[in-house]
């Protein structure tokens, strides 16, 4: 399975995209840094990114919850831009 979940921009010509994929029998989570193509409206992945086993994507969620916890008690993230 190939599925875009998310995307969003990075910057004016980049985008960070979230995405389940399947690469040879594997089903992965992958975030990846999509560029423009100067020819065209397309957008190309980078080397940027990183791909992961769905099996490790609980412990890749726990990890975000903490990223977030930390960013807002360093004042680097307001508690409202999380929804708490």
């Amino acid at each position: 399975m190939d599925k875009l979940i998310y995307a969003f921009q990075k910057n004016s010509y980049e985008e960070i995209r979230v995405q389940v994929k399947e690469y040879k029998g594997h089903d992965l989570v992958d975030l990846r840094i999509y560029t423009d193509v100067r020819t065209s409206n397309d957008k190309i992945p980078t080397t940027k990114g990183l791909s992961f086993n769905v099996a490790h994507f609980q412990e890749f969620k726990k990890a975000i919850l903490e990223l977030e916890k930390s960013l807002v008690q360093n004042n680097l993230l307001s508690p409202k831009a999380t929804g708490n």
